[in-house]
């Protein structure tokens, strides 16, 4: 995806998919990895890039050792 919008629209309609098919455990999946890409724009309006999951999870979890930033 290019941007988190992007990538917003398309886990809705994969969950939309996935229900019709009744894949609950997709729907399931879908449905954290939306709750986390909403949560990513609202803690960070300004940025439009697509976010890995290492920066979803580090946005949720800042103090987690993997999310830890040393300066020189």
């Amino acid at each position: 995806m290019k941007s988190i919008d992007e990538h917003i629209q398309k886990d809705k309609t994969d969950i939309e998919a996935a229900k019709a098919a009744g894949d609950e455990a997709k729907v399931r999946h879908l449905e954290g990895e939306l709750h986390s890409l909403e949560e990513y724009k609202e803690h960070n309006p300004e940025d439009k890039h697509d976010p890995t999951p290492l920066e979803l999870y580090c946005d949720a979890n800042p103090e987690a050792d993997e999310c830890r930033v040393y300066d020189d």
